[in-house]
């Protein structure tokens, strides 16, 4: 009887066991998935009132944003355009040269090496630098994307490539380091960095913009880099920390790039 009691025990012990897997694999079974995802746009206007218990929370925030944005760091005494200009600008050599001047310090710490020449995007700047004083808000409207300054090493023979592309663009994308000369007929009469004939055996440390080095614009020629040093410091950073050194503003339309008459 005492082998009967243990047996039926066992078979109970199974039968438990069985229901629970079947259970199991009912609910799995039954598992539901997501099949279809739906968005909808929702306008924020005028028809939404103030919630005043966060609007009072948020309210110094706000303020001392806006005192920070609005602080006067330099003076324009002209308006500064990426339009003043066929084949440089006052606001693209501005870009620039800011550019060069700023982001050559941290790159230096970091290789050991020194930025050659900067190339930007005409389409990157976003507003023109009206006359008089100039704050981080302006900062911010003339370059309003997230952009960080990328140094890429390129063989002369890529700078050729790039050089050709500035001439074909027909537009003033900013420069700073180097000196571009076109004959009548557009082609190139001399083509130098920092002072120095382009040797197409030499290796040229360009500073760029993250959007451009990976061909944005149809800079291609980025793609041919040898090495990348991504130096984490937004071009708009950049303009604000420049901003806060000088007194005033005052780029120039010069012979960095132009064509003879």
């Amino acid at each position: 009887m005492a082998k009967l009691k243990h047996f039926g025990n066992l078979n109970i012990k199974h039968y438990v066991i069985f229901i629970t897997f079947l259970g199991l694999v009912s609910c799995n079974s039954n598992a539901e998935h997501l099949t279809e995802l739906t968005g909808s746009q929702i306008a924020i206007d005028t028809t939404y009132a103030t919630v005043d218990s966060i609007q009072k929370f948020i309210q110094p925030y706000h303020d001392r944003v806006e005192s920070i944005l609005d602080s006067t760091l330099t003076y324009a005494p002209y308006v500064i355009s990426k339009t003043d200009g066929k084949f440089n600008t006052t606001a693209g050599n501005l870009m620039a040269d800011i550019v060069l001047s700023e982001t050559n310090p941290i790159y230096k710490k970091r290789t050991g090496n020194s930025i050659d020449l900067v190339l930007l995007n005409h389409g990157g700047i976003r507003s023109i630098i009206s006359k008089g004083n100039v704050t981080s808000r302006t900062a911010y409207e003339v370059m309003p994307f997230e952009n960080s300054v990328v140094v890429v090493a390129l063989k002369g023979t890529s700078l050729l490539k790039l050089a050709d592309y500035l001439v074909k663009s027909k537009r003033a994308h900013p420069v700073a380091g180097m000196q571009l000369i076109l004959n009548k007929d557009n082609s190139v009469k001399s083509f130098t960095i920092d002072g120095k004939p382009l040797d197409k055996d030499k290796t040229y440390n360009v500073a760029t913009s993250d959007y451009l080095v990976t061909g944005g614009d149809n800079m291609s020629f980025f793609k041919e880099a040898l090495s990348k040093t991504e130096t984490d410091y937004k071009i708009r950073n950049a303009m604000i920390d420049f901003f806060s050194k000088v007194d005033t503003l005052t780029p120039k339309v010069d012979l960095r790039y132009y064509q003879l008459q």
